[in-house]
């Protein structure tokens, strides 16, 4: 339809020994980033030393991308996986799940509060922030990657995907510029002084409650609990945030000091940290894909090969194609 944008957007950075590099990896790699710049700057109100903030950028890391997977291999595409188990960590042909990024990184943070003796407040408001950050990132990656389609629109600003029939609501940039808009809102929460624990609870109820009417324009291809999978986990995170945040303004904690000591440096942490943000370049986007393809019409150097092999039918296809 003239008018409407057609997406034609190389989703590779570049390639380097027949691995490719993503824009949609780049996003979590500048996210680690970010999330670790963040906690440095802030580690002495946090009670950290620079050994802690390595640790802990590297358990946040470990626990969105582990998280992620998980969701996708052993909820969404069980089905593909139980036939295909040396694939399972195989990132590189994409599959990670936003929830599960949520709910691995918050598995993350809590195992090094719990084994380092820090307090889970401070840190997990201290990193909301750099979350929302993370997850706007993230869904701009997924629109240059042409995957995640809105159901179809006649708007002026609608798009048409690669692989996807008519025009549609680009509902990844949606939720990107919702994400985005919780930065200032939490932001302007932190700066009156509210107590330890309300900027995360109000984060996790922000982030579900605003999605739902988004995820409505979201052309899901699976199913959970009777809804689309995605609207299921938004529904039951929004809740939890909510009573988060009601016990949070009705039984404020205590306020609670955090007294660090530096200890003995990690000397493998930095190192494992550089490793998993340049591990997180060579993810794309969405569900697992046959790279070459699905992609091949939009970067000619693409070829199958030990890192690329033909997996056949996708996961989320077949999915798809049973609910029709």
């Amino acid at each position: 339809m003239p008018g409407h944008y057609v997406h034609h957007i190389d989703p590779i950075i570049a390639t380097i020994g027949g691995v490719h590099l993503w824009w949609y990896g780049l996003s979590y790699s500048l996210g680690f980033l970010n999330a670790y710049f963040f906690l440095r700057r802030n580690r002495d109100r946090l009670g950290l030393s620079v050994a802690d903030v390595y640790e802990l950028s590297v358990l946040l890391a470990l626990g969105v991308l582990a998280g992620g997977r998980a969701l996708v291999v052993f909820r969404h595409e069980w089905s593909f996986y139980r036939d295909h188990l040396a694939l399972v960590p195989a990132v590189w042909l994409g599959g990670l799940a936003t929830h599960g990024l949520i709910i691995g990184g918050f598995a993350g943070v809590a195992i090094f509060c719990a084994v380092r003796k820090r307090p889970f407040r401070p840190i997990f408001d201290a990193l909301a922030i750099p979350a929302a950050f993370i997850l706007g990132c993230g869904r701009i990656g997924n629109f240059i990657d042409g995957q995640i389609v809105g159901s179809l629109t006649t708007l002026p600003w609608g798009v048409q995907f690669p692989e996807a029939e008519g025009i549609r609501h680009p509902v990844v940039l949606y939720d990107g510029l919702k994400n985005l808009l919780i930065i200032p809102i939490l932001w302007m929460v932190q700066r009156r002084g509210v107590p330890q624990g309300r900027l995360a609870s109000l984060f996790v109820l922000l982030y579900a409650g605003l999605r739902i009417p988004i995820d409505v324009l979201r052309d899901y291809p699976i199913s959970f609990l009777f809804l689309p999978a995605g609207q299921t986990f938004n529904v039951l995170m929004a809740a939890t945030g909510l009573a988060l945040v009601a016990k949070n303004v009705w039984w404020p904690p205590e306020a609670v000091v955090s007294i660090g000591s530096d200890g003995a440096l990690q000397r493998a942490a930095p190192f494992a940290f550089a490793a998993l943000v340049l591990l997180a370049l060579v993810i794309p986007s969405d569900a697992t894909r046959d790279i070459p393809a699905r992609y091949g019409r939009r970067h000619a150097d693409l070829s199958y090969s030990w890192l690329y092999p033909r997996i056949g039918v996708e996961p989320q296809m077949v999915s798809h194609a049973s609910r029709r």
